[in-house]
């Protein structure tokens, strides 16, 4: 949690393709917050994101992958998200160490607990206050971008977005008072108005 800071944190979670990068945006537009993103946000994450996405001819360890992630966030949190939120201003990330337990955790098979600990010692034990998880089933979400555009991990078999698509519902489960699960089958008029709702429900913001 933000404990201590001034500001809060909200993270925006999903599997590829579900809405979360317009979701995350409409959000931050409402309660006036800095928007930012994993991996990528700062000179050093983009380099970072460069090697771990587009690098699909370099075969990448599953751990290495892992590790390049969180040094991603080692340096988000440093360099935008903590700043921010020490200033006292809300930030919302599209992505964040949720991304890490789904994808590398449920994903690739790496022991959770080994991520979990990984995770917070590059966020400075830094949590989200609250986890959006836009939910959708992977067949809807793959028609969403065109096989061509995806990325190393966006081109990952089927069988890997299923998990990582039961991996971030499973989170959503065991922290029930930490994520909320919004359907994200609707328009995107309707998704926007669900995530205000349950947003302001939870972290007590005047709508």
């Amino acid at each position: 949690m933000s404990d201590g800071l001034a500001g809060r944190l909200i993270a925006v979670e999903g599997i590829d393709g579900c809405g979360k990068t317009t979701q995350a945006g409409i959000l931050a537009a409402r309660l006036d917050a800095l928007l930012t993103f994993e991996p990528g946000a700062t000179a050093l994450g983009s380099e970072l994101r460069r090697l771990v996405l587009e690098a699909k001819t370099v075969p990448i360890d599953d751990r290495t992958e892992a590790l390049l992630m969180v040094a991603d966030r080692a340096q988000h949190v440093a360099e935008v998200v903590a700043p921010a939120l020490a200033d006292g201003r809300w930030v919302v990330t599209d992505r964040f160490t949720a991304s890490t337990l789904a994808y590398q955790g449920y994903g690739r098979g790496i022991p959770l607990t080994e991520l979990r600990a990984l995770a917070d010692w590059a966020s400075g034990g830094l949590a989200a206050d609250l986890t959006v998880l836009i939910d959708m089933p992977v067949e809807v979400a793959e028609r969403r971008f065109p096989p061509e555009q995806a990325d190393r991990i966006e081109g990952s078999a089927r069988g890997f977005r299923d998990r990582v698509a039961d991996g971030y519902r499973r989170l959503a489960a065991d922290d029930p008072t930490g994520w909320v699960v919004i359907d994200g089958t609707g328009s995107v008029d309707d998704v926007a108005a669900a995530v205000w709702s349950a947003v302001g429900d939870v972290l007590d913001v005047a709508r």
